[in-house]
């Protein structure tokens, strides 16, 4: 079960490039994970769902998205920075 080692470095990474400093609360992590990856993406998923839902993140949402070879990125990390809608 990789997916959940995975999961946790995916937390981990977003964690360090948030910091204590960020502003808002962390919504949603996009994810581009290969389709030659060999990773159980309904699991990996699982594993984000459960690992975003608890503090420090308090609900964040995983968007995961299916791209050719076999990567896995960490794509993008959208931010609530609690200000008005632009």
């Amino acid at each position: 079960m990789h997916e959940l080692s995975l999961a946790l470095e995916v937390c981990r990474i977003a964690e360090s490039r948030l910091g204590g400093t960020s502003p808002g609360r962390l919504r949603r992590v996009g994810i581009e994970v290969g389709s030659e990856a060999n990773i159980e993406v309904a699991n990996f998923e699982f594993c984000l769902e459960a690992l975003l839902g608890a503090p420090p993140f308090a609900g964040a949402s995983p968007s995961i998205s299916r791209c050719p070879g076999a990567d896995l990125r960490l794509a993008f990390l959208e931010v609530d920075d609690d200000g008005p809608d632009d």
